[in-house]
């Protein structure tokens, strides 16, 4: 079943976790200290980054080129509607 948003439907029984297993407070971490706590987030970071698609070479160049043209693109637009504005109000106020 997927969940939507504001679904009001009961969850599904093998949703539901058993009362002995809700009283049990800390899991894999409540017993470690903090250079295992500090091991296990390293750990999971690792795994992150291992999921993660990296771009190739073309691709990045492509990506880094399409941002740097945008941003000059915006500061000229913003260059010129500041010069405009200038003019303005030297025009209104002298």
């Amino acid at each position: 079943m997927t969940d939507a948003v504001g679904s009001i439907d009961m969850p599904d029984a093998e949703d539901e976790v058993p009362e002995s297993k809700k009283a049990r407070k800390g899991g894999k971490r409540g017993k470690k200290g903090p250079l295992g706590r500090l091991a296990l987030f390293y750990r999971q970071i690792v795994a992150e980054l291992r999921k993660v698609v990296w771009p190739t070479r073309n691709q990045l160049t492509t990506y880094t080129s399409v941002v740097i043209v945008f941003v000059v693109v915006m500061i000229g637009l913003v260059t010129v509607i500041d010069f405009g504005f200038a003019r303005l109000i030297k025009y209104v106020f002298g």
